[in-house]
């Protein structure tokens, strides 16, 4: 277990909730999902409850579009701002918390996200977070020039050429590269200035970048990739994993898993922290945790549940299934490996049908579920982190702003009274307040005063 002062908390940030019902509950917002003043009250508030990062997730198309003539978007309205864009804003009106955004490996360009992070770094005060995905439908491909997604395999090569650029980028500028003396007219020490002229199998990127190096000398990196390709990945190049757990068992291994990879990269098991989901409905009782979730469940229109399954799993065909049938088996599906093993998992022995089974999903797509009292949520998030499942967890709030309303009322007393969450801000970095360690620059070598790691060889280069 990975022992840290507290327990760190990260808040994914949704217009309306995680649950596929959610803006259909009577407490939802309508419309906010462009209303910045209704994003900047749920970050003022998630900084004065101490979370130590904002999460946006982030897909590259419309959901539920038209199949089969059949238009079905207004089923389940799903809209969301540019995630970087949104941040950007509320650095402006934030001072402490971490502030993280997705963006595709598969859709962008390297030099382009270097950048962006480096600038919203900046902006931040050193409270850049990237979400790294290779995202997984084929929708996403059409709305890039293409037919369908790429293949598993083929997304995991080219993210992890991907990421290795961006951190170069980041290196790029070593920490004093910038003079600035007016007497003698050097703006920049050269020497200090690094360009990469990387040549690889997919990318040719010569930099360096045209933003100096970020104050935490990279921002923090996230991955949520759970297959072995994915924990793979995570390992070289993660600090932070987030993943979909729904036991304690199979959060263990997952942890034991990661953290046994980190050495084969010169890394420590401290270097990485795994924050599995938590889909967390809380009452003063657990008869009224139970009615809240139950308020949700009732307001899953079938015709959307067929919809999330196809989503999840990339077969479009199944959203004229029958519901009140089991799942079939799979087998050619080009999606999240691991999200497919864990639906499967769920219906393996067939007695689950497709509408149990997309109930089950629609809360929180797979992530643990807790539903009961303050004291029973807060007892098993102790507990896994206490036993070696978890380092800390992401709230996913079903239904906003009552699901984190309820859990920063009657969850986080209970976590700061057991000394396990926080009551004040430390550090000056997300990387400080995490106890992360600050990345060497790959540029400097090992003998140099200001290099503390041996920078890791490049396969690609």
């Amino acid at each position: 277990m990975d022992v840290r002062k507290h327990m760190p908390l990260a808040l994914l940030l949704t217009p309306t909730g995680t649950h596929t019902a959610a803006w259909r509950h009577p407490d939802a917002p309508l419309n906010d999902s462009a209303n910045f003043e209704y994003f900047r009250k749920i970050a003022e508030s998630a900084e004065r409850s101490f979370y130590d990062l904002l999460f946006i997730a982030d897909s590259l198309f419309m959901s539920h579009g038209e199949r089969g003539g059949e238009r079905r978007y207004p089923r389940h309205p799903h809209l969301e701002l540019e995630p970087l864009s949104l941040l950007s804003a509320l650095s402006v009106v934030t001072k402490n918390i971490g502030l993280a955004a997705t963006v595709s490996t598969t859709y962008s360009f390297p030099y382009a996200t270097a950048r962006a992070f480096a600038s919203l770094d900046h902006l931040s005060g050193g409270r850049a977070g990237w979400n790294l995905v290779t995202s997984q439908s084929d929708l996403e491909a059409q709305n890039y020039g293409l037919d369908a997604h790429l293949q598993h395999s083929d997304r995991y090569a080219r993210a992890a050429e991907y990421v290795e650029i961006v951190q170069q980028l980041w290196d790029s500028w070593e920490e004093d590269a910038l003079v600035g003396d007016k007497e003698s007219g050097i703006a920049i020490d050269s020497t200090k200035l690094h360009a990469l002229n990387h040549k690889g199998q997919y990318y040719s990127v010569k930099g360096p970048l045209n933003v100096s190096r970020p104050p935490q000398g990279r921002p923090v990196i996230i991955q949520a990739g759970s297959s072995n390709t994915g924990q793979d990945l995570a390992a070289r190049t993660a600090d932070i994993v987030f993943t979909a757990q729904t036991d304690k068992k199979g959060a263990q291994l997952f942890y034991r898993s990661i953290k046994d990879r980190l050495a084969a990269h010169g890394r420590t098991p401290e270097s990485l922290m795994v924050m599995p989901g938590v889909y967390a409905v809380v009452g003063e009782t657990d008869a009224e945790a139970q009615a809240k979730f139950a308020q949700l469940q009732d307001l899953i229109h079938p015709e959307v549940g067929r919809e999330l399954l196809a989503k999840l799993l990339g077969k479009e065909e199944f959203s004229n299934i029958d519901v009140d049938k089991p799942l079939p088996m799979l087998t050619d599906v080009n999606t999240s490996k691991s999200r497919l093993e864990m639906i499967q998992a769920m219906g393996a022995d067939g007695t689950l049908t497709v509408r149990e089974l997309y109930q089950r999903l629609a809360p929180a797509r797979g992530h643990l579920t807790l539903v009961g009292s303050a004291e029973r949520v807060a007892e098993t998030l102790i507990e896994w982190r206490n036993d070696g499942a978890a380092d800390g967890f992401m709230l996913i709030p079903g239904v906003m702003p009552q699901s984190v309303d309820d859990f920063d009322r009657l969850v986080l007393p209970i976590l700061r009274d057991r000394g396990v969450a926080r009551r004040a801000y430390d550090g000056k970095t997300l990387r400080e307040r995490l106890g992360l360690p600050r990345p060497a620059n790959s540029f400097i070598t090992v003998h140099s005063p200001s290099a503390t790691v041996q920078p890791e060889p490049s396969p690609h280069s």
